[in-house]
């Protein structure tokens, strides 16, 4: 080849670079992937050239990637020791960037500018480097016998220069030398948290040096020999020579190990990579704590999983990869959790949605499928129905873990229900497949903390509630409802988080005739004695009028019962459409923290026990002295059922409660 060429980059453009600034990724820190990437594919190609027999491999050969970054000369470096480039291959790759034309190529991506569509489709990959770099320089030898070394050099514009390189080691230098604006890149904290962030498991090791650091420390070395005596280095010499001949001397057990008292000493330099991440292994070949300690590791969650799902697929796709069920917080909007998505071990991005049920992004994981129909940029995905398939592998793969458990493990499985069942709801709510599979599998707490399927509730109570689920979303402030419940022999089930109102709805939905009820909805004929409602109208007429003036509410519902415990006075019932309707409002955030007002124009009733002596007492006082006094109290005990009162109505009713206690002393 000449010993210098100029040239043009090969394309229908007077300058592609400003396009590539603007358009290949919306995060510029992914050119570190890219080239490294780019560094892998090179050394996955000699590996396999040497595998089939086209290359001899020296017995010696570590292959490696480094990162060096310079913040004194604002450059970033990327070496590896791969298949290395041509002249020829150069040209090829390098100059002749496929673009049938800038016009049509941004009418094509015009509406995906921040999707990162471009890269890879077209081997752009490489030219992510222009989004950080004034200039780039790429020096490579190709590992072909008798190969010339080539340095490429392009200042951002479509003009390059190619000329012989310096490069004696097969393999590919690129320089960086980068922009005002992205100066960053030369930070090695910075480069850190990007190499953690895309290359943690990448499949060739990685090393990253800051070249100042190891200038200044070479520096120091340098000072420190030139400054000690010669006497010092003789006595350190000898010291050398005497540890080389006793490590000679070194026993070796039968299997050849090194029997000395101390363990041979780790390397220095270190990868910042696991070349062979846990997923990547058999799940009969990883351990408990392997499990647990990768899980620590990439997700920083220090809390252990609750368990886990190993994925090992090869056909009809490959896909490989681990789910973590973590141990969930209690109120379903906080939930949150991470399933990263990679392709052949390089990272592509969170929890995307093609690839990942949403509901299965509550979870914490890792899916690597090398099969991914990836777009331009490997961080979008084609609209392929081959995506569709993984999805409902996962999915499918879940259920069967779940269902499993259920089946063989169920003391774990309702061990770990409080912590699933979130998950497990919000799954039959989105995924239809997913909810055929589970709906034999759900799990009611009872009163007595006992786990129950719908079917083992429903036929434990036909002949008390037929078709009817009865439950509490607050077993202390509904604690005066429970007793009932108790005392009548009437079970309930506990369904305290948010997610459980649009489920119960789901349910009836899905089950004919099953009807969710709280147990403070409505007064059955259980807890009642058996009368005729018109022997009561007299009574109801009459407190409904005492009631209403003592608490200044005419739209006030009451309704007059005997019930069997006269030790209750009052109560309130919210019909459960209200009351659900509320939940679900409240949930969406389409009104206003729900309290004890929220019952004024609700459809909210005021039971009173006629067998009660409080109420009684109302009943033939109507203008006595202490009646109205006495109708607040029973009124506010009733809300308080439900829920605290506001600060006012709280205030007012410690101090009638104090009153009544004076009353009692007299």
């Amino acid at each position: 080849m000449p010993r210098k060429k100029k040239g043009s980059l090969s394309i229908n453009s007077d300058n592609i670079f400003p396009i590539i600034k603007k358009w290949l990724y919306s995060d510029h820190d992914i050119f570190i992937r890219e080239l490294i990437s780019n560094a892998c594919d090179a050394v996955t190609k000699l590996r396999k050239l040497a595998l089939i027999g086209e290359y001899e491999e020296p017995e010696d050969t570590r292959y490696r990637i480094d990162v060096i970054a310079s913040p004194t000369d604002k450059t970033l470096t990327f070496i590896d020791n791969g298949i290395g480039m041509t002249a020829e291959e150069v040209h090829e790759y390098i100059n002749q960037i496929a673009f049938s034309g800038a016009s049509d190529f941004l009418e094509k991506y015009k509406d995906k500018a921040t999707d990162d569509q471009i890269i890879g489709h077209f081997g752009l990959g490489f030219y992510s480097a222009f989004m950080v770099a004034d200039k780039v320089t790429i020096n490579t030898l190709s590992y072909q016998a008798d190969a010339e070394p080539v340095f490429w050099e392009c200042d951002g514009g479509t003009e390059y220069t190619m000329s012989t390189g310096d490069r004696d080691v097969h393999g590919t230098e690129i320089t960086l030398y980068l922009n005002e604006d992205c100066y960053e890149f030369a930070n090695e904290y910075r480069v850190k948290e990007v190499l953690e962030k895309y290359c943690s498991f990448m499949p060739e090791e990685i090393y990253f040096t800051n070249a100042d650091a190891a200038k200044e420390e070479a520096e120091d070395v340098i000072d420190s020999e030139a400054s000690e005596p010669e006497e010092a280095k003789e006595d350190k010499a000898a010291d050398a020579k005497e540890e080389a001949a006793g490590n000679d001397e070194t026993e070796t057990d039968e299997d050849g190990n090194d029997e000395a008292g101390e363990e041979a000493e780790e390397p220095k330099e270190q990868p910042i990579n696991d070349t062979h991440p846990l997923w990547t292994k058999h799940p009969n070949d990883c351990t408990e704590e392997e499990y647990k300690e990768f899980y620590r590791k990439v997700f920083l969650d220090f809390k252990e999983p609750l368990f886990w799902i190993h994925l090992n697929m090869d056909y009809p796709f490959n896909l490989k990869g681990i789910l973590y069920f973590p141990k969930f917080n209690s109120e379903y909007d906080t939930l949150e959790g991470t399933i990263k998505l990679y392709n052949n071990q390089v990272f592509i991005a969170d929890n995307i949605k093609e690839v990942i049920p949403e509901f299965l992004l509550l979870l914490k994981g890792v899916i690597d499928c090398p099969d991914l129909p990836l777009n331009v940029s490997r961080s979008a995905l084609q609209n392929d129905g081959f995506v569709k398939k993984i999805s409902d592998y996962i999915t499918k793969k879940v259920a069967d873990k779940l269902s499993g458990m259920f089946k063989t493990e169920r003391e774990a499985y309702e061990s770990y229900w409080e912590d699933l069942s979130p998950f497990i709801k919000f799954g039959c709510l989105k995924d239809s497949k997913f909810d055929e599979k589970m709906k034999d599998y759900i799990l009611y707490r009872n009163l007595e903390g006992k786990y129950l399927t719908l079917s083992d509730y429903l036929e434990a109570g036909k002949d008390k509630y037929e078709n009817t689920v009865f439950y509490t979303d607050d077993e202390k402030v509904q604690s005066q409802y429970i007793n009932m419940f108790k005392e009548q022999g009437i079970d309930a089930v506990v369904l305290t988080h948010n997610i459980d109102t649009p489920f119960i709805t789901h349910q009836e939905q899905k089950n004919e005739g099953v009807k969710f009820t709280r147990i403070d909805s409505d007064i059955t004929n259980t807890f009642k004695e058996d009368i005729p409602e018109e022997e009561l109208k007299d009574t109801t007429d009459k407190l409904t009028e005492i009631f209403k003036k003592a608490l200044d509410n005419d739209k006030l519902t009451v309704k007059v019962e005997k019930l069997k415990n006269a030790a209750i006075s009052s109560m309130i019932t919210l019909p459960e459409e209200t009351r659900r309707m509320q939940d679900m409002m409240k949930m969406y955030n389409m009104m206003g923290a729900m309290d004890s007002s929220m019952f004024g124009d609700g459809g909210q009733t005021l039971v009173l026990n006629a067998n009660n002596n409080l109420v009684q007492y109302i009943l033939n006082n109507p203008e006595g002295e202490n009646t109205a006094m006495v109708c607040q109290q029973l009124y506010d005990l009733a809300l308080l059922a439900h829920a605290p009162l506001e600060a006012e109505a709280m205030t007012k009713f410690i101090a009638r409660s104090n009153e009544i206690l004076s009353l009692m002393t007299k």
